[in-house]
């Protein structure tokens, strides 16, 4: 899904630089030292800048290593079972690699200490990640493959929960066949299953 909102062509340069510098900065320093000076300096951009754009160094942070506001749609593969994998593999992507690894304890820690923070969180990147798995949802009642929207929260659960808990605590290596492949079974299957419940 493209973000048409004014102003966003003319920022790209700017979201590119932070990115950047963001990742870099996670890299070698941490979480903790990534500090809004230290990315403003590194992106070559003013404070301002960034505060107008994200409201903390957490949201910056977020947008920068894991998504921000802009998703595209998801891959409609013609199938429920082949768009699972293929949003299965999208969160693996968002969620794998070191400057993630580096990221995520101290920013769900800020997350978790701030409620203020964490509605925030919810209005900006929960809601657009709900809106992602809609669209998937959506196509899959239009094909009649399920009879209704399932829970919203609980399919936003299972998707991210277990890529999330696969990544960063059980830390198991990637199974040969691919995360996303070993994954997309049992969720679709789940998935199906929370469908067909009687409301």
């Amino acid at each position: 899904m493209t973000d048409n909102r004014r102003g966003r062509p003319r920022e790209r340069g700017i979201d590119d630089a932070v990115r950047s510098a963001v990742n870099d900065l996670l890299g070698e320093v941490g979480y903790q030292r990534c500090t809004v000076d230290a990315i403003a300096a590194r992106a070559g951009v003013g404070k301002a800048a960034l505060y107008r754009r994200w409201k903390s160094k957490a949201e910056l942070v977020f947008a920068a290593a894991i998504h921000d506001d802009a998703l595209a749609s998801p891959a409609d593969t013609g199938t429920l079972r082949g768009d699972v994998g293929e949003v299965l593999a999208a969160i693996q992507s968002s969620l794998d690699g070191p400057q993630v690894r580096s990221a995520l304890p101290g920013l769900l820690a800020d997350v978790q200490a701030d409620p203020g923070l964490a509605a925030r969180f919810g209005e900006v990147f929960l809601a657009r990640e709900r809106a992602y798995l809609v669209e998937m949802l959506d196509r899959a009642v239009a094909r009649g493959e399920l009879t209704r929207q399932p829970d919203l929260v609980a399919i936003h659960a299972m998707l991210l929960g277990s890529v999330f808990a696969w990544l960063h605590l059980l830390q198991e290596p990637t199974p040969s066949a691919g995360l996303a492949d070993v994954l997309a079974k049992p969720i679709h299957a789940g998935l199906r299953a929370l469908a067909d419940e009687p409301e």
